[in-house]
């Protein structure tokens, strides 16, 4: 898929700029309900300080980050770790979803993005840009454009209009010409808008 996603992107020169600075696909083998875990974790928080909360938590849970385990966990040490009251609520819903259904690639390849955000916004703690991180990195849908994430509208701003505001309507109109990658190149936008973030704090 990336060959032919680059094909795509490069037809962009700002995109095509990006592809040769960066390499956004070198990440750690979460499980499904893992990945779930950190974008609620994620919820609101700025990267480091989201960062720090996954390592503490997930050293609360020895690394094993399923749902028996989450539900065994003692709410107390959870939010010693750094999560709120709800966000332990959060996990624990999930943890619950997650024991009655299937919500793994193969459990989810018949539905549409859409219906993947319908049925797991119905847990309670899911909202759409939740569910939108969840069809970009454990579904690996190919064509999710996650304009409620701040980090990708900001992204976008600085690469396209020199940081001035721009509206959903015209990011959707710049993202036109990355179909149907468009999930490729969001990972891009993260990785420019991440690494400028990081120069900022040297």
């Amino acid at each position: 898929m990336f060959e032919a996603a680059h094909s795509v992107l490069r037809k962009d020169p700002v995109m095509a700029e990006l592809v040769d600075r960066h390499d956004p696909y070198v990440e750690p083998d979460w499980g499904e309900y893992e990945r779930l875990c950190i974008s609620i974790i994620n919820q609101q928080l700025s990267t480091a300080s989201a960062t720090a909360v996954r390592e503490r938590v997930f050293d609360v849970l020895d690394g094993d980050v399923t749902p028996e385990r989450v539900l065994s966990a003692d709410d107390a040490a959870l939010r010693d770790a750094g999560l709120s009251r709800r966000k332990v609520e959060y996990v624990q819903n999930a943890a619950r979803a997650f024991q009655e259904h299937d919500y793994s690639r193969a459990g989810l390849a018949d539905s549409s993005n859409e219906e993947v955000v319908d049925r797991l916004t119905e847990i309670t703690g899911i909202g759409e840009w939740t569910a939108r991180m969840y069809l970009l990195f454990v579904l690996e849908r190919p064509d999710v454009l996650p304009l409620g994430d701040l980090a990708i509208r900001r992204g976008i701003e600085e690469l396209y209009a020199d940081g001035e505001e721009l509206t959903r309507a015209e990011m959707r109109e710049i993202a036109k010409q990355w179909r149907p990658y468009r999930s490729v190149a969001t990972r891009y936008v993260w990785a420019e808008y991440e690494s400028d973030s990081k120069s900022d704090d040297c």
